[in-house]
């Protein structure tokens, strides 16, 4: 059995077979939090139960030893899962010793340098699991909408999106490249089924480190057969509410454990606002107002008042440094002053990350160059006056990929789709309207410098049958970050693979 079924055991004795997680002891009892994939459950092993040479061996456990543990099944609704056993017998698999990730604070190298083991921890823990729950709540949402899951090759020929950030390999002597994207392959399989989603990995070569970006990742790639711009992101938002209502009923205690905040996510149950690339960039530089807030007005808000609260964070932290120092205070007060410094410390080094960026997102918004793409602290700037996922359509066609669709009320636009998350994560979805022209598709195709030859077959889905399709992607990774309120998405997947990362 496991943590989670010890509500259906109180009374009774049982076996739970995990890893120590941390211990604590004293002259006739050890108390183990034992972790054992599902959860955590304390367990009190006491010299009179186990006797002297066994109780000596619990003793000796390191952090992360296997062990089952049997005893009586108890509730105590102050313990973690609201439930303890009292033990009886206890078996070592193994005494596991000096392991290299303590309870102090670690750098982040050191962590991903030992991400095999980091994903042990907690808050590690918490994210895999509401990885899982998204996957799980994706899956449920495309077969209840009566879509047909197909696979995408991984071994492509030709780029879906240019050619600059493609990993190349030998295939048979022949160059190929790991796919950006199973999209161009969705439209194909959409035309046989109706309507498909794609679940893979995805691979891009960007030498890019920011919080945003990885090298390998997994992409979500709906397609969808007479469907035009306006009824895809009708498929978006309402893809998008299921999936993140659904996690946060599977995940509350996971969400808990990461502190976040379900009422930023709940908002997901309300309409999208929807603008078009012209709105977003009046919206952007300050010259349109969203719920009579200006963009501009509130960077600078926000500047000043992260300025304010890091005076008074640290005027907090040496009156509580100093309460410590003067001793004469009993060892709780000094636990609970400590903790409060640590968590006022961790706040103010957000806030002097907040001071370096603002100035630079204030300058960025006021220089945005009309027909520009978007970089991400535009997208944060921008969606600072939402709290909830805002769409942006109809960019100019230049900087979207080949294969959208041009509004046929003005060419100088294509019929692409991207979905901004609130609270500063930026694009989470991208899509849109495919081009059915097979004119302007080859026009596209020369525009971009790919080679002709390579994308013939995809050009045929243009001669036979071709009729208004749209779809998306969405980054898992990225989704989970936003999902979690995640610093950066190094920590969504099990093992990232991002520039200057391949190990462990």
């Amino acid at each position: 059995m496991h943590t989670k079924q010890l509500d259906q055991h109180v009374g009774q004795v049982v076996t739970l077979k995990g890893w120590v997680a941390n211990k604590r002891e004293s002259k006739t009892v050890v108390f183990i939090n034992l972790r054992d994939g599902h959860g955590l459950c304390q367990c009190i092993l006491g010299i009179d139960d186990l006797g002297d040479e066994l109780f000596a061996e619990a003793k000796s456990l390191g952090q992360e030893s296997s062990i089952a543990v049997t005893g009586t099944v108890v509730v105590d609704e102050r313990q973690i899962g609201g439930y303890e056993l009292h033990a009886t017998d206890l078996k070592i698999y193994q005494n596991a010793k000096d392991y290299p990730i303590s309870n102090k604070e670690h750098g982040v190298e050191f962590l991903v340098d030992n991400r095999h083991l980091w994903l042990r921890s907690r808050r590690q823990w918490a994210i895999m699991k509401v990885r899982n729950s998204v996957i799980y709540a994706i899956h449920n949402f495309f077969q209840s909408e009566d879509f047909v899951q197909m696979d995408a090759p991984i071994f492509t020929g030709n780029a879906a999106e240019g050619t600059t950030d493609l990993f190349e390999t030998d295939y048979y002597g022949k160059p190929a490249y790991l796919t950006q994207s199973g999209q161009l392959y969705g439209e194909a399989m959409a035309m046989a089924m109706g309507k498909i989603y794609t679940f893979g990995p995805t691979f891009r070569a960007e030498k890019s480190k920011t919080r945003r970006h990885l090298s390998e990742f997994w992409m979500i790639e709906p397609e969808m057969a007479f469907c035009d711009i306006f009824e895809n992101m009708d498929t978006i938002e309402n893809f998008l509410r299921a999936v993140v209502l659904e996690v946060i009923d599977k995940c509350s205690e996971e969400l808990e454990i990461l502190g976040r905040d379900i009422s930023k996510l709940e908002t997901v149950a309300k309409p999208f606002p929807r603008m078009s690339y012209d709105e977003a960039v009046e919206i952007l530089k300050g010259n349109k107002e969203v719920n009579g807030q200006n963009s501009l007005i509130v960077i600078q808000a926000d500047l000043d008042a992260a300025i304010a609260r890091q005076s008074e964070c640290e005027g907090e932290i040496a009156e509580r440094e100093a309460t410590i120092a003067a001793g004469g205070i009993k060892k709780g007060v000094i636990n609970f002053n400590q903790n409060k410094i640590d968590g006022l410390k961790a706040e103010v080094k957000q806030l002097e990350e907040d001071q370096r960026n603002l100035p630079q997102w204030l300058a960025s918004a006021r220089d945005f160059t009309y027909g520009q793409d978007f970089g991400g602290s535009d997208e944060t700037v921008l969606t600072r006056l939402f709290d909830n996922p805002i769409m942006v359509y109809d960019w100019p066609h230049e900087i979207k990929a080949f294969y959208m669709k041009r509004n046929p009320e003005d060419p100088r636009f294509a019929r692409g789709v991207d979905v901004l998350a609130p609270e500063g994560y930026g694009e989470i979805v991208g899509g849109g309207e495919r081009e059915t022209s097979e004119e302007w598709l080859v026009e596209k195709i020369q525009e971009h410098k790919l080679p002709m030859d390579v994308f013939q077959w995809y050009l045929d889905l243009r001669k036979y049958g071709s009729v208004p399709h749209s779809g998306f992607g969405l980054g898992l990774e990225r989704l989970v970050a936003w999902v979690c309120k995640l610093d950066h998405v190094r920590e969504t997947i099990p093992f990232p693979r991002y520039y200057g990362r391949l190990e462990p």
